[in-house]
C-alpha cells in the first residue's frame, strides 16, 4: 500500500492541473491559479513521501515529470494564451505565441529527467516556480490593466521565462532533507523574504520573488564555488 502513496499524491497534482485547465479555458484564470497551488503542494508532498517511506521508483520519476507537464506546462501555456488575447494588440494568431511556455517546459522537463547534474538543485528555473509566476498576473491585472494588458510585456515575459526554463543557471531547490539553519540558510531566508514580500504586496509580490529567488541562487552558488576553490 505504502509503495502507491506518492503516486497518488502525483496523480492528485494531475488532477488538479486538469481542473485547472478546465477554469483557464473558461477564462476563469483567477480560479485556474489556485488550481495550481494545489498542484503545487502535491507536488511538492509526493517526492517527500517517496524518500520518507523509501519507496522512489523510476515510475514514480516519470509520473512526476507527466503529471508537472499538464500542471505545470500546458496550464501556464493557457493562461498566457487567455492574456495574449485579452491584450491591447489585436490579432488571432498572437495568443498562440503562450504555448511557448508549455513547449519549454517540455524540453525543460525532459532535461531534469535525463540530466544527473540536478539531483539535489536545478539546472535551470524550474517549471512550479515559473507557472506561480504566471498565473499571478491575472490577479496583479486587477490593479494594473494597462502594464499586463500589454502584448509587449506579454511577449518579453514569454521568451524571457521559456529562456529561463533551459538555462544554465543552477538554482537551489525548496525540498529539505532535515530543518537544520546549517544545511538550509539560502532557503530559510529566501523563505521569510517571500513571506515579508507577500504580505505586503499580495499577488504583486510574485514577480518580486521569482527574482529574488534568482538572485539568491546566483549569489549562494557563486559563493559555493569560491569556498571550494580556497
Amino acid at each position: 500500500m505504502k509503495r502507491h502513496l506518492p503516486n497518488a499524491i502525483t496523480c492528485a497534482n494531475l488532477f488538479s492541473g486538469c481542473i485547472g485547465i478546465v477554469f483557464a479555458f473558461k477564462g476563469n484564470l483567477e480560479t485556474a491559479a489556485y488550481f495550481v497551488i494545489f498542484s503545487g503542494i502535491f507536488d511538492f508532498f509526493d517526492g517527500m513521501v517517496a524518500r520518507l517511506l523509501n519507496v522512489k521508483s523510476a515510475i514514480g520519476k516519470d509520473l512526476d515529470s507527466l503529471a508537472d507537464m499538464v500542471s505545470f506546462g500546458f496550464l501556464p501555456g493557457v493562461i498566457m494564451f487567455h492574456l495574449l488575447k485579452a491584450s491591447d494588440y489585436s490579432s488571432e494568431y498572437l495568443p498562440y505565441l503562450g504555448f511557448i511556455i508549455t513547449i519549454f517546459s517540455a524540453l525543460r522537463l525532459a532535461k531534469f529527467n535525463n540530466d544527473e547534474r540536478q539531483t539535489e538543485d536545478f539546472i535551470g528555473l524550474n517549471t512550479p516556480m515559473n507557472t506561480l509566476f504566471i498565473c499571478s498576473l491575472p490577479f496583479i491585472s486587477v490593479d494594473y490593466p494597462q502594464i499586463i494588458g500589454s502584448s509587449i510585456l506579454l511577449i518579453a515575459i514569454t521568451a524571457i521565462t521559456s529562456f529561463l526554463l533551459v538555462s544554465e543557471i543552477k538554482i537551489f531547490s525548496l525540498k529539505f532533507s532535515d530543518l537544520s539553519w546549517e544545511k538550509n540558510k539560502i532557503k530559510f531566508i529566501f523563505l521569510i523574504l517571500s513571506f515579508i514580500l507577500i504580505a505586503f504586496l499580495k499577488f504583486a509580490a510574485i514577480p518580486f520573488v521569482l527574482v529574488l529567488y534568482i538572485a539568491l541562487s546566483i549569489l549562494h552558488f557563486r559563493g559555493a564555488t569560491a569556498n571550494n576553490k580556497i
